[in-house]
C-alpha cells in the first residue's frame, strides 16, 4: 500500500512503525493486492489503519465503502493523510459523518443505475427488443427434428450436431418418438 521512499516517510512521520508499513507493486484498482490483504488481516480491533491517500486503499467507492464498514466492524479506525479523503478519520465524529456522507451517496449513485438500467430495459421491450441470445431452436430446425425423429435410423448425436442444438435443447421440445412437447408447442405456436 506504500512506496516507502516516497508515502513511507510521512507514515512514519505520522506514527507509524515501519515494521507495519505494507506496499502493493498492483494498481489499487486490482482485487489480487497482496499488500492490503496482509495489512488488513495484521490490525486488530483498537487499531487505526493510515493510509497516504484514500485511492490507495480501494478499487472503487463501493469497495472503498465495504473496506471501511468491514473495519468498523473489527472495532478498527481508518485514517486517511492527504488527498481528497484527507476529512477522513474514522475514530473521530466528524471523520464519521464526512464517510456517512460518502456512503449515502454511493448508495444513491447505486441506485440511480438500478433506475436507469431498469427504464432502459423497459424502453427497450417497448420497442420490441428482447435481451439474451437468441434462442439456439428455431421452428424450421424443430419441424426437421420431429421428421427425423420419427425414423428409426436416426441417430439423436448426429440430428443435434447438424442442427448446431445439444440433446438437452432437442429433448426439452420434442420426445425421443418426435412428438412435441410444451416447449416445442410454444416455439411453433409463436411464428
Amino acid at each position: 500500500m506504500v512506496d516507502a521512499k516516497t508515502v513511507g516517510y510521512p507514515l512514519i512521520a505520522a506514527g507509524v512503525d515501519p515494521a507495519h508499513l505494507y506496499e502493493d507493486q498492483a494498481s489499487g484498482k486490482r482485487e489480487d493486492r497482496p499488500g492490503l490483504l496482509s495489512c488488513l488481516k495484521a490490525l486488530r480491533p483498537g487499531d487505526t489503519l493510515m493510509v497516504w491517500k484514500l485511492d490507495r486503499l480501494g478499487r472503487d467507492l463501493r469497495h472503498l465503502i465495504n473496506t471501511v464498514h468491514d473495519l468498523t466492524g473489527r472495532g478498527i479506525g481508518l485514517k486517511v493523510l492527504t488527498g481528497h479523503g484527507a476529512a477522513i478519520d474514522t475514530t473521530t465524529a466528524a471523520g464519521k459523518l464526512v464517510f456517512g456522507i460518502f456512503a449515502a451517496l454511493a448508495e444513491f449513485e447505486r441506485e440511480l443505475i438500478t433506475e436507469r438500467t431498469i427504464a432502459g430495459l423497459a424502453s427497450a421491450r417497448a420497442r420490441g427488443r428482447k435481451g439474451g441470445r437468441p434462442f439456439k431452436m428455431t421452428a424450421a430446425k424443430l419441424r426437421l427434428a420431429m421428421a427425423a425423429m420419427g425414423q428409426p435410423e436416426t441417430k439423436v448425436g448426429d440430428l443435434c450436431q447438424e442442427l448446431g442444438i445439444t440433446r438437452q435443447t432437442l429433448y426439452r421440445h420434442i420426445s425421443p418418438k418426435g412428438e412435441l412437447r410444451l416447449d416445442g408447442e410454444k416455439l411453433l405456436s409463436q411464428v
